[in-house]
């Protein structure tokens, strides 16, 4: 392919076909895309693969995002922003008072059925193209069924009760449309990702395809699917396939940055640790007016912190006046504070304005410790559109790291050996050995706790709390209700004159 994928990425929002797509499973058709005269040639297939791959990184117009919206969920970061009710949504779901018309949950199922909905329209039109050659076909078409696994993965997760939608849905049926038990989106989430790897790629070259899916993410995925299935034996199964029989010897390629502080690099982008990551750039040209439309990462201006002045210019990091949201709290800066990765985690807004070097505002919820790892700074900023906006650094879904520890989780919970020697002790230590730490016994405590230093703010911590049932006893401060939070309110959009029904934990009768 000699095009950057990434430019092609961009090119396409320009492209009226797809800009008029609506981000949700919206029961009201108007505004959805025209095929009539569309899916003829390659490069339609091209694009319309594309269009699917936007949804991953989708921000909303009201700059939400999946990383953020957990993020705010979890123990680790207060909302934060400017005042209580800045950005309200992350405000809500932070102190969980959101309701089913809140646009934290409205944001998430909306991305999810708009990616099922992209998928499904290719996988129904592919066959009609001309003159595509057999392999590249099976390529798209295997890639857009494990992004459709992917996202019914989040939506299975989050939601627990969804519609499964396999063909795109007709005009006149919309208002027809039933949910199904969890296990049937879980069973077809594992057969779409099983009929994909096949065709997927063992490799793709960064500099013209990085960002795509290929093997290696497919099985973390799935072993992700195993994990929260809690089938231990087959999780195990696939992160041993990701991860190799030893650190750095994975059949993928992967292997552990030698620094951690590099995964943080913007210029980074694909590296070895990389297995699925949320691609962003520079030039974009998103501005005030289309927040969410271009890929500019909008989490770069969010975390900073906001009113930032130099005083000492020479000892200053660079930051950027940014908004003060996901302010890390006091307890887990105290469990990070004298860990290796703490300064590429936590930007010490705290300790740099007591020695005098800084100033900022002391903004909602404000600890001095704010996110360093998506830190806006004057040297990433872009050089075109609304410089705040168009920051270039990815996101990563899925890493080495996290599939490390959780295949010794896997194979601690299915009752492996975990000793000093088994693999499950040698993929956990590894992660704290790139960090210059000393091996620890695997036990679920110091998984726990490694998990939430070595990926925070990376949008897991919730997901993991949930998964571990420590949600409820975990983020009880918070105002997290047991059997109730642990899932989504389904919008209330989605409620209203169609049969979709509200979940029971919400009040609801499914």
């Amino acid at each position: 392919m000699k095009k950057n994928f990434l430019k092609v990425l961009i090119a396409l929002l320009a492209v009226n076909m797809f800009s008029s797509c609506r981000k949700q499973l919206d029961v009201n058709p108007r505004g959805r895309i025209t095929e009539a005269n569309y899916y003829s040639k390659p490069s339609d297939a091209l694009e319309a693969l594309i269009s699917v791959y936007d949804v991953v990184g989708n921000q909303s117009g009201g700059y939400l995002t999946k990383v953020n919206i957990l993020s705010a969920a979890c123990d680790d970061h207060y909302a934060g922003g400017d005042s209580p009710s800045d950005i309200a949504d992350l405000q809500t779901i932070n102190n969980y008072t959101l309701t089913s018309t809140s646009g934290a949950a409205s944001h998430l199922w909306n991305k999810g059925f708009t990616g099922v909905y992209r998928a499904n329209v290719f996988l129904s039109k592919i066959e009609g193209i001309t003159g595509l050659n057999a392999t590249t076909k099976s390529r798209y078409v295997a890639e857009v069924k494990a992004l459709r696994a992917f996202f019914y993965f989040d939506l299975v997760k989050l939601f627990k009760n969804c519609p499964l939608l396999l063909l795109p849905v007709e005009p006149d049926k919309l208002f027809d449309v039933e949910q199904v038990p969890a296990d049937q989106i879980y069973a077809q989430v594992i057969k779409d990702l099983t009929e994909a790897m096949p065709n997927l790629p063992v490799t793709v070259p960064a500099a013209s395809e990085g960002g795509r899916l290929t093997q290696g993410a497919a099985h973390a995925i799935l072993g992700k699917v195993y994990m929260w299935q809690q089938k231990w034996t087959e999780a195990a199964a696939e992160f041993a396939l990701v991860n190799g029989p030893s650190p750095g010897n994975s059949q993928y390629g992967y292997r552990l940055l030698t620094n951690y502080a590099d995964l943080w690099n913007w210029k980074n982008k694909f590296n070895s640790e990389s297995i699925l990551e949320i691609v962003y750039n520079t030039t974009s040209n998103m501005g005030w007016g289309n927040v969410g439309s271009g890929e500019g990462n909008v989490m770069s201006i969010l975390v900073g912190p906001r009113n930032y002045v130099p005083v000492i210019a020479a000892q200053a990091p660079d930051y950027i006046s940014g908004w003060s949201f996901l302010p890390f709290t006091q307890e887990f800066f105290d469990l990070i504070h004298y860990d290796p990765r703490n300064k590429p985690t936590v930007a010490n807004l705290d300790s740099l304005e007591k020695a005098g070097i800084v100033t900022y505002k002391h903004a909602n919820a404000n600890t001095g410790y704010f996110i360093e790892k998506y830190a806006g700074r004057v040297s990433t900023k872009a050089s075109i559109g609304q410089l705040e906006l168009n920051f270039g650094q990815d996101m990563y879904e899925i890493r080495l790291a996290d599939t490390y520890m959780l295949e010794a989780e896997a194979l601690l919970k299915s009752g492996a050996g975990v000793g000093a020697g088994s693999k499950a002790y040698v993929m956990f230590n590894a992660v704290r050995a790139r960090v210059g730490l000393n091996p620890l016994p695997v036990t679920m405590e110091n998984i726990m706790k490694e998990r939430r230093l070595e990926l925070a703010a990376e949008g897991h911590r919730w997901f993991d709390l949930v998964r571990w049932g420590l949600a409820p006893t975990v983020l009880a401060s918070k105002g997290f209700i047991a059997n109730k939070n642990e899932i989504l309110p389904i919008p209330q959009q989605d409620l209203s004159n169609t049969k979709i029904k509200q979940s029971k934990e919400w009040g609801g009768t499914l």
